[in-house]
């Protein structure tokens, strides 16, 4: 069972309407540069001086010797389009598993599987499977695909039942050929075959995801070459971001926001080499929100772990005054223990945490991001990050630096390294 919170955090308070900025149209980016290496990278340090440089310029910013951790997920096409006999298009967005609920195997299924999905033009499904016909390749041939709306969850959301009549095929291999890359909707546009590879980072692994982890979209193969070269030692986890990464605050106060819910995996590799990065100072950067949620995460999964308590983090525990004294190291060694008592080579749990203003940062150092949309949970953990100058909260002069100097906002758009505010 997932943990409930008791206490209400004073951070609950926060209004959302003092984290807005003016975003025209204009400014967001409908597609990435070329050369994805090549876009502007703003910069603040820890005493909150900025500098406008170019992304390539990454690993000579960070210390020789520093941890990078990156998130390898990969985008699924998501969304499934049945037409019925009368002309309507059904939009079947995949969310999540539900039979098997586990990503590695549902991909591997053959024959049938069940997902947590949002439809699109809802009224028009009746009680009626759905069939459309899908075109397989190696070796080509034609497989019908029957999508069956079961019953109804939280959060407009249904049980969808997708079967297949190949016992050759995979899901994995039905997505691939029937599926469309879901983009993001401030795009305003439909995706594109471009999207295919623009939307996927260079070094994405494990399918899942349902929008990008954005910040890896400027990595190249080249890059991630140079950053070795540079003396950084890059690790990967995976976090798979669900489309709850673009639901709106419509409280007036964030504690009125259920933040959502998702799906991580860390390796016992990487975990060793987070502690070890932990224990001896050293300095750690994580690539995008998704791998800073998750490494913020851990140390609270191991807390659990030491409780003998389900390990999922729930929204406001971070806040909560019994975590304060806890010494990260030894969480994340509680971790570490667990696994190897269970023989596990990967550590899978969720996270629903929120970070805000008035988190205690315990892991990350610095952060590679983009730009985030206005009054949105990404801008709050952005400025808690960041904190605050005498003349008030630094995001809104980094924001203001970039709205001034024609930065590209959003998932194409331009990215920022962020080192962790310094302690006043």
């Amino acid at each position: 069972m997932k943990k409930t919170d008791e206490t209400v955090p004073s951070v609950c308070g926060i209004r959302i309407a003092d984290y807005d900025y003016p975003l025209d149209d204009a400014r967001i980016a409908k597609h990435p540069l070329a050369d994805r290496d090549r876009c502007l990278l703003l910069t603040c340090d820890s005493l909150g001086r900025i500098a406008d440089r170019r992304f390539d310029a990454l690993p000579g910013l960070l210390p020789e010797g520093s941890l990078m951790v990156c998130n390898n997920t990969r985008v699924i096409n998501a969304r499934l389009q049945f037409r019925k006999p009368t002309g309507s298009v059904i939009e079947v967005f995949l969310l999540e598993p539900e039979e098997p609920s586990d990503y590695a195997l549902v991909f591997q299924t053959r024959g049938r599987c069940t997902w947590k999905c949002m439809v699109g033009n809802l009224k028009r499904w009746k009680q009626d499977a759905l069939e459309r016909v899908v075109t397989l390749g190696e070796p080509q041939r034609t497989v019908t695909l029957r999508a069956t709306r079961m019953e109804a969850c939280a959060g407009n959301s249904h049980l969808v039942e997708l079967q297949w009549d190949d016992p050759s095929a995979t899901f994995a291999d039905i997505v691939d050929a029937a599926g469309h890359i879901p983009i993001p909707p401030y795009l305003g546009r439909a995706s594109e075959e471009c999207d295919d590879t623009d939307y996927q980072t260079v070094y994405s692994k494990i399918k899942g995801s349902v929008a990008a982890p954005t910040a890896g979209l400027h990595f190249t193969d080249q890059m991630i070459c140079t950053l070795a070269d540079a003396g950084i030692e890059r690790r990967e986890l995976t976090l798979h971001v669900g489309a709850g990464t673009f639901q709106p605050v419509k409280s007036d106060e964030i504690g009125g926001h259920p933040m959502h819910t998702e799906v991580y995996g860390i390796s016992r590799e990487v975990l060793a080499a987070v502690i070890a990065a932990r224990r001896a100072g050293r300095h750690l950067t994580a690539v995008g929100t998704t791998s800073v949620r998750t490494l913020e995460s851990l140390p609270y999964a191991g807390r659990h772990i030491m409780r003998g308590e389900d390990p999922h983090v729930s929204q406001w525990e971070a806040y909560s005054g019994d975590t304060a004294e806890m010494d990260t190291v030894t969480m994340l060694e509680a971790l570490a223990a667990y696994m190897d008592s269970h023989g596990m080579t990967t550590f899978t749990s969720s996270t629903a945490i929120m970070i805000a203003p008035g988190f205690r940062w315990r892991i990350t150092d610095a952060m590679v991001t983009n730009f985030h949309q206005p009054q949105s949970t990404l801008l709050l953990l952005v400025s808690s990050f960041l904190g605050k100058d005498e003349d008030g909260e630094r995001w809104r002069r980094v924001y203001g630096h970039a709205l001034a100097g024609n930065y590209r906002f959003l998932s194409y758009g331009d990215a920022c390294l962020f080192f962790r505010a310094s302690e006043r």
